[in-house]
């Protein structure tokens, strides 16, 4: 009989250990795929300044998918965060305005791709902007820019966005709530 009380303390501290063991594990495994979500799928980013009003307002949070451009190209009007090719430590978002092999120019606060006339819903119709190219995008970049054009550093001023800085596509406005809503 006194075998058997050993035994049963025994038991319970293996099943302390094993329960402490699981709590660890499930810790664990709960950190790796936080980190690999984030690194390789979906990341969220603050919107410091007022360079993409109305859209994205100071405040704002989103949520970039980092897999979209993995399975198709960016393409005119996608909002995108990116490392700032001046300064690849900084993270911006713009929307993307033109692709490698076009030419834009603005005039008279219209952006003309190809010669052509685009239509930006997204932007304020009272919006006046200055007059700029002809430029042409150079294949594997972009031209980005701010929707509120009269306030956002964006190609007009640093130039073309290299692919190899694309972080990803802003897909959803998460914070605050009353704004939630896909992009």
């Amino acid at each position: 009989m006194g075998n058997s009380g050993q035994d049963q303390l025994a038991e319970k501290k293996a099943k302390g250990k094993s329960a402490i063991m699981e709590i660890f594990e499930s810790v664990a495994i709960a950190i790796l795929l936080a980190v690999l979500i984030r690194t390789f799928v979906f990341q969220p980013f603050y919107i410091p300044s007022e360079s993409m009003v109305p859209s994205l307002l100071v405040g704002d949070r989103i949520i970039v998918s980092k897999l979209n451009y993995h399975f198709s190209e960016p393409k005119r009007g996608d909002v995108m965060v990116f490392k700032f090719p001046l300064d690849p430590s900084r993270d911006f978002v713009k929307r993307t305005i033109g692709v490698g092999g076009e030419s834009l120019s603005i005039r008279n606060s219209q952006l003309y791709v190809n010669g052509k006339p685009v239509q930006e819903d997204y932007l304020p119709e009272e919006l006046a902007f200055a007059d700029f190219g002809p430029v042409e995008v150079p294949t594997g970049s972009y031209f980005m820019m701010g929707d509120n054009r009269n306030n956002s550093d964006d190609s007009r001023v640093w130039g073309e966005m290299p692919e190899e800085n694309i972080i990803g596509k802003a897909v959803l406005i998460y914070w605050p709530i009353n704004r939630i809503r896909l992009l």
